[in-house]
């Protein structure tokens, strides 16, 4: 694990940068415990609904609950998606008692459920939940020793499973910041075993193969190339299940909308996406869009207080209450995670308060590594101990993608407000 790459002195954001309400309830979290997550589910909802609405009939958009499983935020989306993509028998149960109490009510909306290594006791578990609740789980199969355990679990379960067939191409003509396609990789079936794997779900009895899963790229920002990419997934599906005779139902492509960390990124064009999409003639069956990342990220914020200023040889360094613990992602991804000071004027009478003015700091944690760091070398006007730094985009793999054991400090707190609130 590589420290997030340096920002070269680039400034901190501006307070003015982060809503007011989200200001307000970072200091309060800064004060006690001293860091924590700021979310509002109502601005997630909101922009899965913009997807939606910018999508063809055709599409369907599940929320990835592995890049943000806070109860609220799932609350307000199961009221704007059309299911939920899960990676855990946790993640479905509570996906499902989501959908469930909200206006919609479960049925007809799927959970899919996907990752490497699902056990015999995640796919019974599963095919309970399907038998007992009637809820349509999909599992996303991923080689072919997991399609003979969930046909198993299936008919013990005296249930039949959908299933779907993820792959992992040859060839991805996609850019994106993660490719996940056409590398080694323990996700999905590599394409020449593809056949193979087809074969051997249309002949056990517990399984329903009802399409592919190609989640093949990751943080792409480039509209234009994932709409030609979404039209790759289409064609090499059909061709794939005309050759094996299968009844083609489902072709879920995958989330790997980005979202942009830095000025100078482009944000994603839903609406030229949608255009592009529409362009395509209808594939005749449901294509799944299965965003996390997009939805979540700019829905969250994460605040930590500074508990201390120190400078070593001639570099500044801010360390915070928190750190990797709580907030792993820019270490994780080596991105360039950029915050806003919010001051804090009360400080403790006679006690000494270092600070830093005009000059690059670098962010470090409270743990004992010299991983834990947040931010390299960003430039501040005023940084004091005891203010409050914000990093915003923090809504998705966030407080789920930390570290919350090493030396076992308290856990981030989560709260939710309304960002619309005036400036």
């Amino acid at each position: 694990m590589e420290p997030p790459r340096s920002f070269d002195h680039t400034p901190a954001l501006t307070p003015e940068r982060i809503p007011r309400a989200v200001r307000e309830a970072a200091r309060r979290l800064a004060a006690d415990p001293g860091s924590g997550y700021v979310y509002d589910p109502a601005l997630a909802a909101s922009r899965a609904r913009e997807l939606r609405g910018a999508l063809p009939d055709w599409a369907r958009v599940y929320f990835a609950v592995k890049s943000n499983g806070f109860g609220e935020v799932l609350a307000h989306l199961a009221e704007a998606v059309d299911g939920f993509e899960t990676a855990s028998l946790h993640e479905a149960r509570s996906a499902l008692t989501h959908l469930r109490d909200s206006a919609g009510g479960h049925r007809g909306r799927p959970i899919a459920v996907s990752g490497p290594g699902k056990s015999p006791e995640m796919l019974a578990g599963l095919t309970r939940l399907r038998a007992e609740s009637g809820a349509e789980v999909v599992v996303n199969a991923e080689s072919e020793l997991e399609l003979y355990r969930a046909s198993a679990a299936a008919e013990a379960a005296g249930t039949v499973l959908p299933v779907t067939l993820r792959v992992n191409p040859e060839r991805v003509p996609v850019r994106g910041a993660l490719a996940m396609g056409g590398t080694p990789s323990p996700f999905g079936l590599p394409e020449p075993l593809v056949d193979g794997a087809v074969r051997t779900a249309l002949s056990l009895p517990g399984l329903d193969l009802i399409g592919f899963h190609v989640h093949a790229v990751s943080g792409n920002t480039d509209a234009v190339a994932h709409a030609a990419y979404v039209r790759w997934c289409l064609e090499w599906a059909r061709r794939t299940a005309d050759a094996h005779g299968v009844d083609l139902r489902v072709v879920d492509v995958g989330g790997g909308l980005g979202v942009p960390f830095e000025e100078e990124d482009e944000a994603f064009d839903v609406k030229g996406f949608g255009a592009a999409l529409a362009e395509l003639p209808d594939p005749g069956v449901e294509v799944v869009f299965e965003p996390g990342r997009w939805i979540a990220a700019p829905a969250g914020w994460y605040a930590a207080r500074v508990t201390d200023i120190k400078s070593a040889y001639g570099l500044d360094f801010a360390v915070v209450r928190g750190g990797i613990n709580h907030f792993q992602l820019p270490t994780s991804w080596e991105i360039r995670h950029n915050f806003a000071v919010v001051a804090e004027p009360s400080w403790p009478e006679g006690m000494p308060r270092p600070r830093v003015d005009g000059a690059s700091v670098t962010i470090s944690g409270e743990l004992c590594t010299p991983e834990d760091v947040l931010a390299r070398d960003v430039r501040v006007e005023a940084l004091r101990a005891g203010d409050t730094l914000v990093f915003p985009n923090a809504g998705a793999y966030g407080h789920e993608f930390a570290m919350p054991a090493f030396l076992a400090h308290p856990s981030a707190p989560r709260v939710s407000v309304d960002s619309s609130e005036p400036v």
